[in-house]
């Protein structure tokens, strides 16, 4: 069913028309901007102010805190911030993933050249890995390297990355948190050696000579759960039907963005001033999924670089959410009983509202919240001998993620 075709008219009433909705700089703030710049918002009978946010940090508490109705989050956060961890304690849920992947690591152009000397660049991105660490074993070096948040999966996939390659991120690193638009000058200026960051940071560092992407985050996680749509459980509980009109709005967005043919008017839409206001050059290769990974060299073509719709990317799997906590437990050093942990992802990750909403599209979904964790290293069906569609075919999410 497409949206023309669902009768609007026949939803839920929304308890509130104009709805403010806060967004990062970066390309996967897409299906916001699409579902705003194309009517996907208006068709759904809503106002939608989308305000511009400098960190993760801001959106969260302004969302917590009741200045943001809703926000584009971190997958990890609804689960942290309900526990406290990082700031404010609340209940926050969500009911729709925006993306799969969308992050890269770059290290500082200096840095790379030291690591990869006259050699032709390594195509097996755990070989940088594997020189930085002996390259800081033989020097005692602790690089700096900075990530959006401390609790994303930035910082997971930096750390899986270093780690696989032999270098100690507790003791080899000193990891700080940067706003998203601050790592290229922070790159540039020497003061961190590399960063983990959401496009378009990564090409812009490329582009202007101070960076070179050593490994994509699909890489390091394939198909690793990334955005979020958020809001509080208040909110939701006062706002059903405001709330399901965003999320199909949302819903809609992403899968008009899933078609090849629409990105580079997205990436048009992405570069306005009011949203990334950045050249579309820096804009498109996410979209493409075709980069440099250093200035002046070859394409990197990789069509799930950045992943909207397919894969059943919108399905907000509880297996994730409880993957994506034990693993920020750790870097904490705490542990929750396993009741505890799924108790609270089945507040946080909300697959009945998918589900709700999948319904009223017609589309197919998962009839099961769980699924096995990075443990797919090709493309599967995720209900084998069950004639389900396409869109019930899951990409890789292996190996060794969760």
């Amino acid at each position: 069913m497409s949206l023309v075709d669902m009768p609007v008219a026949d939803l839920p009433a929304a308890e509130q028309v104009l709805v403010t909705l806060g967004f990062m700089r970066l390309t996967d703030a897409a299906p916001l901007i699409v579902a705003r710049e194309l009517g996907f918002f208006a068709r759904f009978g809503l106002e939608v102010e989308l305000v511009r946010e400098v960190s993760w940090a801001n959106i969260r508490d302004k969302v917590t805190v009741g200045t943001l109705d809703a926000g584009q989050m971190l997958a990890p956060m609804p689960l942290l911030t309900s526990l406290g961890i990082g700031g404010l304690r609340c209940p926050l849920l969500t009911g729709l993933m925006l993306n799969l992947n969308g992050n890269a690591i770059t290290l500082a152009t200096g840095l790379y050249g030291q690591l990869v000397g006259s050699e032709p660049p390594p195509e097996d991105p755990l070989q940088l890995s594997r020189a930085l660490a002996r390259q800081c074993a033989a020097s005692g070096q602790r690089l700096t390297m900075a990530t959006v948040y401390p609790f994303s999966t930035h910082t997971l996939q930096l750390r899986l990355w270093l780690a696989a390659g032999g270098l100690d991120p507790d003791t080899q690193l000193r990891l700080i948190v940067l706003p998203p638009e601050q790592m290229v000058d922070s790159l540039a200026q020497g003061i961190i050696d590399g960063f983990c960051v959401g496009e378009p940071w990564n090409s812009a560092a490329v582009q202007a000579g101070a960076g070179v992407i050593a490994a994509s985050g699909y890489d390091v996680w394939n198909n690793a759960p990334e955005k979020i749509l958020g809001v509080t459980a208040a909110w939701h509980d006062a706002h059903p039907g405001t709330h399901l009109r965003l999320r199909l709005a949302l819903m809609e967005a992403a899968c008009w963005l899933a078609d090849a043919r629409h990105r580079k008017q997205a990436a048009e839409l992405l570069a306005l001033p009011g949203y990334l206001d950045l050249p579309r050059g820096q804009v498109l290769p996410a979209l493409l999924g075709q980069h440099q990974y250093r200035r002046g060299g070859p394409q990197v073509d990789n069509p799930d670089f950045l992943v909207f719709h397919r894969y059943q990317a919108g399905f907000p799997w509880r297996s994730r959410g409880e993957c994506l906590l034990r693993q920020c437990l750790e870097l904490l050093g705490k542990g929750l009983p396993d009741a505890e942990i799924a108790e609270l992802v089945t507040r946080c990750y909300r697959t009945d509202l998918y589900r709700q909403a999948a319904g009223l599209l017609g589309w197919p979904c998962p009839t099961q919240d769980h699924k096995a964790e990075g443990a797919h290293a090709a493309a599967y069906e995720l209900e084998p001998g069950v004639r389900l569609g396409a869109d019930l075919v899951m990409g890789v999410d292996g190996p060794d993620a969760c």
